[in-house]
């Protein structure tokens, strides 16, 4: 069998930046464990699989350890692999996922997606949390992820990372965060239960991100700066019940495998 593959780098508008996401087209589904087995091989945050259906796209992503319920920049990537390999005229496309109908548009070079908010609420701050970042965070909530608030970027920049720690927590992952210096807020994402010790930028990690910011600044427009190696841009609204994240994607690499 060949599929498809392309490797795009999302919330970045140049090549090595940004978050890197396997994308494969494919015209009908294939086994789970196929699919876990090529996430696994790309070694990448995240390899998204998509099937067409009718106007809409059924679309689901792979961690090398596990499949997730939403990602962000592997959706960003997704996106522009339909707008330019598979329907060049469209404008908007859906996605039928784990996470319900997600929408993704574009204007440009920037493309934008519509994704639920997952609004955390404040928690005790677990020992492990605090062992695994080698800091205790100002205040600790809790979504799907641990969300960890630390009084300045510099903290978040500066923490002594226990990724064994990390991974007894009882959440997919862990987000850092804390006001910015030149942008309203930064982050960083950490995810050692699925294989992917930092990510580097974070779409689904803005799901809770974004309302937390809202609310504290009193704004719904944001800009976050992903303080990770390859560092990523976001452009953020608080929808209410939805969020609003775009950015820029490069693509790097197309080909096939052969299974």
């Amino acid at each position: 069998m060949r599929i498809p593959i392309y490797q795009v780098d999302a919330f970045t508008n140049k090549q090595f930046g940004g978050n890197p996401a396997a994308v494969c087209p494919l015209e009908q589904w294939i086994d789970d464990e196929l699919m876990q087995k090529i996430a696994a091989e790309n070694n990448l945050a995240e390899t998204a699989f998509f099937v067409k259906k009718d106007s809409e796209y059924e679309l689901r992503w792979f961690a090398p350890k596990g499949e997730i319920d939403l990602c962000g920049h592997a959706t960003l990537a997704t996106s522009y692999v339909i707008f330019n390999y598979i329907d060049k005229n469209a404008s908007s496309v859906k996605f039928n996922t784990k996470s319900g109908v997600l929408e993704v548009s574009k204007d440009g070079n920037l493309l934008t997606m519509i994704f639920p908010s997952r609004e955390a609420e404040k928690c005790e701050v677990p020992e492990a949390l605090i062992k695994g970042l080698g800091k205790a965070p100002v205040e600790v909530y809790k979504a799907r992820d641990y969300m960890a608030v630390f009084e300045k970027e510099e903290d978040i920049l500066n923490l002594q990372l226990n990724m064994e720690e990390l991974k007894k927590l009882d959440s997919v992952g862990v987000i850092v965060t804390a006001k910015g210096n030149e942008v309203d807020f930064v982050s960083r994402f950490f995810a050692p239960k699925l294989g992917v010790n930092e990510d580097p930028v974070t779409g689904s990690s803005h799901c809770t991100l974004i309302p937390y910011w809202s609310k504290i600044l009193n704004k719904k427009e944001l800009k976050d700066l992903q303080l990770s190696e390859r560092k990523g841009k976001l452009y953020c609204a608080d929808l209410g019940d939805k969020v609003r994240i775009s950015g820029e994607v490069a693509l790097y690499l197309e080909g096939n495998i052969l299974v």
